[in-house]
């Protein structure tokens, strides 16, 4: 039997249709949903993507036939492991967690955040992180209904540990957020200040550590030793952007109570499978966080000679500030196939700009793009 077609709605009725959703929409949603905004993506088919810190490497022939021969086994007809202990287990050793830590699995780390989020979203007590800093913290606070409490970083980015202190003292934040390597800057700040912060604070401390390949700095050794400490890595900037893989750390009487807020098998089979495979030979991915680490150094070295304000970065990217160019750089850059970060409209960062680090032959494709645009 043939496929039947729909009626193609005129425009007229389509207005009409939109006007009474948009009425039924503002009797139904929340406020904060209806004036927010989604977490936007830009195409990149064609382009060199430096825009979004993933690991520009492959995978060796070798191990990609091996891979794909483990996900053989993978029953697709049937829900995924609720609790994947293997995986659970391997994690723990990738990530040096102290075994007795409890650990919560999302779709990546930003579902774990969406979940941080919704735990305390009844409160009424802020979100509080540095500014700027990873945007999924403000955006989640305002879908979620809570209000989002930004403490400036200092003129050359930096921690204001002071004034980091007082905020949340003014604000009684349910949960503070510290991205370790910082997001967009590359920062590291110092380890005695979040120490200070986790000590001073009257709610959860999540340290966010997305960047710990590149850092190869961690504070999961102190799990346990503050009682609301918690730890968040993602397996995507290692190389496994596409499994959508994050983890949460910290004390079981703690992680028991947000895996309640986790949906149920939202690991799919095929990311668990591959997440323990990928984690059982990890020297390839450890060997290419060392060439990101290498290019990423190059790279810095190479646009300081031009004269350009960059940030040194313990991450995977390099922020940079062009006064007075930064749109007209991103624009000419695009136009020769690379597509970077762009921080127009920005508040603080209009004139900056982000580079993820790729592999040599793109970094220098961007250095001698931007080199012909200054």
């Amino acid at each position: 039997m043939p496929i039947q077609r729909l009626p193609v709605l005129d425009k007229e009725t389509m207005k009409d249709l939109d006007s009474t959703i948009r009425m039924l929409q503002g009797r139904l949603l929340r406020p904060e949903l209806l004036q927010g905004a989604a977490y936007s993506v830009p195409r990149s088919e064609g382009l060199v993507k430096l825009d979004s810190m993933e690991n520009p490497y492959d995978l060796p022939d070798e191990m990609r036939w091996k891979w794909l021969e483990s996900l053989s086994e993978a029953k697709l007809n049937r829900y995924p492991d609720a609790h994947p202990d293997l995986l659970l287990e391997q994690i723990k050793l990738h990530g040096d967690i102290p075994p007795e830590m409890g650990l919560v699995l999302g779709n990546g780390s930003d579902e774990l955040i969406q979940i941080l989020v919704a735990a305390v979203a009844g409160t009424g007590k802020p979100i509080l992180a540095a500014e700027p800093s990873f945007t999924m913290y403000r955006l989640l606070a305002g879908h979620l209904g809570l209000p989002f409490v930004g403490v400036p970083l200092d003129s050359d980015l930096r921690l204001d540990r002071t004034a980091f202190i007082e905020a949340m003292k003014n604000c009684s934040p349910s949960i503070v957020f510290l991205d370790w390597p910082n997001n967009p800057s590359g920062r590291l700040f110092p380890a005695e200040d979040l120490e200070a912060i986790i000590e001073a604070a009257p709610g959860l401390v999540v340290v966010d550590e997305a960047y710990h390949a590149f850092s190869q700095q961690t504070f999961a050794s102190r799990l346990g030793q503050y009682p609301n400490l918690l730890l968040l890595r993602t397996l995507s900037k290692e190389g496994l952007a596409g499994l959508r893989l994050g983890f949460l750390a910290g004390p079981r009487v703690w992680t028991e109570q947000l895996d309640k807020l986790r949906l149920p098998y939202n690991i799919n089979i095929l990311t668990q499978q591959s997440a323990l495979f990928f984690l059982r030979h990890p020297e390839v991915l450890a060997q290419q966080a060392a060439q990101i680490r290498e290019q990423r150094d190059w790279l810095y070295g190479k646009m300081l000679e031009l004269g350009i304000r960059v940030w040194s970065s313990q991450a995977n990217f390099l922020l940079f500030c062009l006064p007075g160019k930064a749109a007209t750089v991103d624009s000419g850059l695009r136009k020769k196939k690379i597509l970077i970060k762009s921080f127009t409209g920005h508040p603080r960062l209009s004139d900056h700009l982000r580079v993820s680090i790729g592999t040599r032959q793109e970094n220098e494709a961007f250095l001698a793009a931007l080199e012909s645009l200054l």
